[in-house]
């Protein structure tokens, strides 16, 4: 028996739980009334953001993130879509970590963090019931308490209680990064989700600031079990202002000798003819999987892992 069969039949029930989970999501979307859509997988303009890099292909790039063309879709009339997608990111390999991944991202007209927040947590009860798992979940020894709704702290809070600083709007961002993971996320609770939210203004490049304070920007984080699963914002509307962030993102990456490339103007020319109010947010499919199926590494829930080509 070749080394691949055998890995394939070890993982063979993590498979087939992962067909089941993807088939969840599908039918949970589509109850909701949103309509599945696709986008490129190769980009010409992708958003320039200081810790993504990206892999080229040929002279455009594979997709990190389908978020400029999805929120495109919505600026053309198209008030509720999801997509299920393959994503690329270079240099990202590890435990929890694939160079390519599978992603989800909905969006939707009209919602807040709140509405976010809601759509996630009825979102991963659906997945965890189509595996049999309900009120609660095993994983990494931990019991995972998945009744509703799930705890909610705001990121300034939690650097407080977790760090011994409370971030202002520009923190030093090599502090913040290195301290949410050092401190603060590793301190998050392993026996309930919980949700990061109203992250420091320039730590969201694409979301809208909060209308009554500013200095935090409309951003949540969705952690399970330790596992980082998802990233959402109140999206910004606004072209002018977002094509300043974009600025400031390439001159950060130019800073620190990353590659840059120019920006997407078709979708800031979708900002200025009108993006309506919306959010939405990124799911990584392959740590849903793992969190569902109790793996302790990415690779034990894809068929191909980097590993195994």
């Amino acid at each position: 028996m070749n080394k691949t069969r055998s890995k394939l039949q070890n993982i063979a029930v993590n498979l087939r739980a992962r067909a089941a989970i993807i088939e969840a999501l599908r039918r949970h979307f589509r109850d909701q009334g949103f309509l599945e859509v696709e986008t490129p997988s190769r980009l010409p303009f992708p958003a320039p953001e200081r810790h993504i890099d990206l892999e080229p292909s040929g002279d455009w790039f594979l997709m990190a993130s389908p978020e400029l063309q999805m929120k495109r879709l919505v600026a053309a009339g198209f008030d509720k879509v999801f997509q299920l997608c393959r994503c690329f990111r270079a240099g990202e390999q590890g435990a929890r970590h694939q160079p390519e991944f599978t992603m989800l991202e909905w969006y939707r007209q009209g919602a807040d963090l709140d509405g976010l927040m809601s759509d996630c947590e009825q979102l991963v009860s659906a997945c965890a019931a189509a595996v049999g798992q309900r009120d609660s979940l095993k994983y990494q020894a931990a019991r995972i308490d998945l009744r509703t709704p799930w705890p909610r702290l705001e990121v300034r809070d939690a650097f407080e209680r977790f760090a011994s600083w409370r971030p202002g709007a520009h923190p030093d961002p090599d502090r913040f990064d290195l301290d949410m993971v050092d401190k603060v996320e590793p301190n998050l609770p392993v026996d309930r989700p919980v949700f990061l939210f109203h992250y420091p203004a320039a730590m969201a490049s694409l979301a809208r600031l909060h209308p009554g304070d500013p200095a935090v920007a409309e951003r949540v984080e969705l952690y399970i079990g330790g596992l980082e699963l998802g990233n959402g914002f109140v999206e910004l509307v606004d072209a002018s202002e977002q094509r300043t962030r974009f600025l400031e993102e390439t001159a950060y990456r130019k800073k620190l000798g990353k590659p840059s490339w120019p920006l997407d103007e078709k979708f800031l020319a979708a900002l200025e003819n009108g993006l309506p109010p919306c959010a939405g947010l990124a799911l990584g499919v392959d740590r849903l999987v793992m969190l569902l199926c109790d793996a302790a590494t990415i690779d034990e829930v894809i068929a191909f892992p980097v590993s195994e080509l």
